[in-house]
């Protein structure tokens, strides 16, 4: 079951709500995570890959855990960089670029977000080559 916040303040319909999902907030640092250089995939849970392999659906909020406030969130990525990556440098650019989508597409304030470096994936390395 998901958690909400509200982000009603400030919108016209002054009698209306407006409720986010951790999950929708998820989604969006998934996604923002994924778009950065050197990041290789998400890392998530057994239980969420296997309900992901049975139901057939890809989870954009895969290895992101989500922790709201009042009207501020925060949180921690699990993920995999690719060989070869300056893994402090990646690292910065997800912090920045999560931070950046999901403030500018909810009006959170973002407190923190924690990298959790989980693997490196050696795809598309072959052996003898430096990357």
């Amino acid at each position: 079951m998901p958690d909400y916040i509200d982000v009603s303040e400030g919108t016209e319909n002054k009698g209306a709500k407006v409720r986010i999902s951790d999950e929708v907030i998820a989604a969006i640092a998934g996604v923002a995570a994924s778009q950065v250089e050197g990041v290789a995939a998400m890392s998530g849970n057994l239980v969420g890959d296997i309900s992901s392999a049975i139901l057939g659906k890809k989870n954009k909020g895969r290895g992101v855990k989500v922790s709201l406030g009042e009207k501020e969130v925060s949180l921690d990525l699990y993920l995999n960089v690719r060989y070869g990556a300056r893994i402090p440098e990646v690292a910065y650019k997800v912090q920045e670029n999560v931070k950046k989508s999901i403030e500018s597409m909810t009006d959170l304030k973002v407190t923190q977000v924690n990298i959790h470096i989980q693997g490196v994936s050696h795809e598309g390395v072959r052996a003898g080559t430096d990357a």
